[in-house]
């Protein structure tokens, strides 16, 4: 009721507000003289701008122009941009979107050195919060080679090394922050738990981006069969579980294995509309895998499948397709909310052997 009453009062007012008209002139009317010259100090149909515009006197001119002019900005000014956006979004402990403008940043490919170390470095930090810990590595790595003396880059390195249980790799970073700072307490204290682990844990399995390695040699079926019979999903192991953003995009857990190594990556928020060499250019960038000792996990060399689980067929997959575009294929499925796919090296001799007496189909 009392809706309908403040609609009836919003009617009366404009009733009363019409009237006036009747009996008296609006006293900012457009004359036919000047309306052409009135319109043109509107911002949205002004035919020139003014040449110095100041924000305080028309914040409405500004904003407008700065929208239609970004082209006029320099590679720099807009990186900075999308690094105060992604910083933003890292506050607010939105990391997928912060890792969204930090890629953006990148790909405005400034000459700002420092600037683009910062880019990696903060990516590998919103990576880790994610779990992501091999595409934190690299990002790492990157800002690293940009910066030798980039200390949080280091340190990113070290803590996400002991995250793969690579006690090794995790020493080396260490060592080179302590040659460049020998005090500092964070790199003493990674150093000294790298060591004990060594030590403590010589056959423990190393992990891959948060999720434990498959431990089985009969490649890739097996090793998702040794997941289900462990009743071990995505969601249980990592707390990763389908997420929609606000503008219905969604961000999947996806499974990538390594029948050849035995070996699992596990990506915690793959968005839907990401292509497969998105990920795979950064999880096999500066820092390959340690267990890849002949280096041939490079992104170019790679081959993708999925399986269909009632016939045993594998789909190739092209790395530029989209994770929606695959998960839209009839014969993909999706077990535990986890989609799961087979990574090979194109041409190699263990490829050659896995995939013979299989039925491959190339995804159209």
């Amino acid at each position: 009721m009392a809706a309908l009453a403040q609609g009836e009062d919003s009617d009366d007012n404009m009733d009363e507000f019409m009237e006036k008209f009747k009996t008296q002139k609006y006293k900012n009317a457009f004359s036919e003289s000047n309306w052409e010259e009135e319109f043109d100090k509107v911002p949205m149909f002004m035919k020139t701008a003014p040449e110095n515009i100041d924000p305080e006197k028309h914040p409405d001119l500004a904003c407008i122009q700065s929208i239609i002019h970004d082209d006029h900005r320099t590679p720099e000014e807009k990186a900075r941009s999308l690094k105060d956006e992604g910083n933003e979004y890292f506050k607010e402990k939105n990391y997928k979107k912060a890792i969204v403008s930090y890629t953006e940043g990148l790909k405005k490919n400034c000459m700002d050195i420092e600037l683009n170390a910062i880019f990696y470095t903060n990516r590998a930090a919103a990576h880790f919060h994610l779990g992501n810990m091999r595409s934190a590595l690299n990002d790492a790595t990157a800002a690293k080679k940009l910066k030798p003396d980039h200390i949080k880059a280091i340190i990113r390195g070290a803590q996400c090394s002991m995250e793969l249980c690579n006690y090794a790799g995790a020493s080396q970073w260490c060592d080179e922050g302590l040659r460049l700072i020998p005090t500092d307490k964070k790199l003493q204290e990674l150093r000294a738990t790298a060591d004990k682990q060594k030590v403590e844990s010589p056959d423990r399995k190393k992990k891959n981006e948060n999720y434990e390695d498959g431990d089985g040699d009969g490649g890739a079926s097996r090793a998702l069969a040794d997941l289900e019979l462990d009743g071990i999903s995505s969601q249980e192991a990592t707390g990763a579980r389908v997420y929609m953003d606000e503008q219905g995009v969604l961000y999947w857990p996806v499974l990538f294995l390594y029948p050849e190594h035995s070996q699992t990556d596990f990506i915690s928020a793959f968005c839907e509309n990401s292509s497969f060499m998105d990920h795979l250019a950064v999880m096999f960038g500066e820092e390959l895998p340690p267990w890849d000792s002949e280096r041939k996990y490079q992104p170019q060399n790679l081959q993708l499948f999925f399986e269909d689980p009632e016939k045993g067929n594998l789909y190739q997959v092209d790395l530029e397709k989209s994770l929606l575009n695959v998960l839209q294929h009839q014969r993909c499925s999706v077990k535990a909310g986890t989609p799961s796919f087979i990574v090979l090296v194109s041409g190699s001799s263990f490829s050659k052997q896995f995939l013979s007496g299989k039925k491959v189909q190339r995804l159209k």
